[in-house]
């Protein structure tokens, strides 16, 4: 791979990216990747290739996007073996629907329907998906020099997981009239999430510098963007009690865990989030139709106050807003470049020179 990143480059970004960990950089870390309008097209899925593609003739059509993608400020190289949020209901036996006609997206459906007494899960190494996934990580791993950071398969949330093999309407009445066989599954899920994350790390981390996830976090441990989307539609107390469990084991599990709070509706377990200790941060998602990252400024505050870092994708004037209103410490800015046009070098630095100009906590 030709990619336009040095070895010198990764030495400043893990140095820099250690250090706000750490809460010791005074900056935010600003993520601002730029690809050329030259790159050539990709399915978001790549279960959206034939299952009969030669792995390394779909890691070829990856790679080359990579050969036109410039980084600036705090990004680096980034590829994630993308088939789907939840994935890891495919490798427990759930039928994968990946589709792209009218538009492209992977949902999970049981492949027998079963009463939650009748479900067990069990780790199966032969299932097609799993060697699929562990395949084209390895392929990437192997191709990556120390060069790339090939993120973690997103193998999704316990109870979203959980609902792939019951639909979401059947799982919220089990969470009612069968509580403890929710328990027993959501414990046998989080023990399968944890050993699917190390064998990719065993492929991973050894050639790759450290780890990643489908947003570009990075670390020189193990890190990974922790979820529960079925959160949303759950009280408090039935997350303390069917999630919290599982975060708090795949917190201790990870040097670096982050949490993807995703809309308005997981706002109320915010608290029990706050009090994960090992848990490192949080993203906050507002969610389709809502307003952007940098318009829910005391949620962020909130986050930062709670002692957490926190990630947003936002606009490069969103940006500065929330380092202008708040101080960039402890945010990770993943910037949505195209938004104002930002493509050339010049501009790409002129965008990073204001925001440290206008960033309270530097200033």
């Amino acid at each position: 791979m030709k990619l336009h990143f040095t070895p010198e480059d990764w030495q400043r970004v893990e140095r820099d990216t250690m250090a706000w960990w750490a809460g010791e950089l005074e900056r935010p870390l600003v993520h601002l990747a730029v690809t050329d309008p030259a790159a050539p097209t990709t399915f978001g899925y790549m279960s959206n290739y034939p299952a009969e593609m030669p792995v390394e003739e779909l890691v070829d059509r990856y790679t080359a996007v990579l050969e036109h993608v410039h980084y600036y400020g705090d990004a680096f190289p980034h590829l994630w073996v993308n088939f789907g949020p939840g994935i890891a209901a495919g490798f427990l036996g759930c039928k994968v629907n990946s589709v792209v006609d009218p538009s492209e997206t992977v949902w999970f459906t049981p492949a027998e329907e079963k009463p939650i007494r009748e479900i067990n899960l069990a780790y199966d190494a032969q299932n097609p998906w799993w060697k699929r996934v562990k395949a084209i990580t390895a392929e990437l791993a192997a191709r990556s020099e120390g060069m790339l950071a090939v993120a973690h398969t997103d193998l999704g949330g316990n109870l979203d997981i959980l609902a792939s093999f019951r639909d979401t309407q059947a799982l919220l009445f089990d969470l009612i009239d069968y509580p403890e066989e929710v328990d027993r599954l959501v414990r046998q899920i989080t023990a399968l999430w944890i050993r699917y994350y190390d064998e990719l790390d065993a492929i991973i981390r050894p050639a790759c510098r450290g780890t990643s996830c489908w947003t570009p976090i990075w670390s020189t441990g193990t890190t990974y963007m922790l979820q529960c989307d079925f959160s949303y539609m759950i009280s408090p107390a039935m997350f303390e009690r069917f999630v919290l469990p599982d975060l708090e084991a795949c917190c201790a599990h990870l040097t670096h865990g982050f949490y993807h709070l995703d809309g308005k509706g997981e706002i109320p377990h915010l608290d029990l989030l706050l009090g994960i200790e090992r848990l490192r941060g949080i993203q906050w998602i507002p969610g389709d139709g809502q307003p952007s990252p940098d318009h829910w400024l005391p949620l962020l505050k909130r986050i930062r106050d709670g002692g957490k870092l926190c990630q947003v994708s936002v606009s490069p004037q969103g940006a500065r807003r929330i380092v202008r209103e708040l101080g960039g410490k402890g945010f990770l800015l993943l910037v949505n470049a195209w938004e104002e046009g930002i493509f050339t070098p010049e501009e790409a630095e002129a965008f990073l020179k204001t925001l440290k100009e206008e960033d309270i906590s530097l200033n």
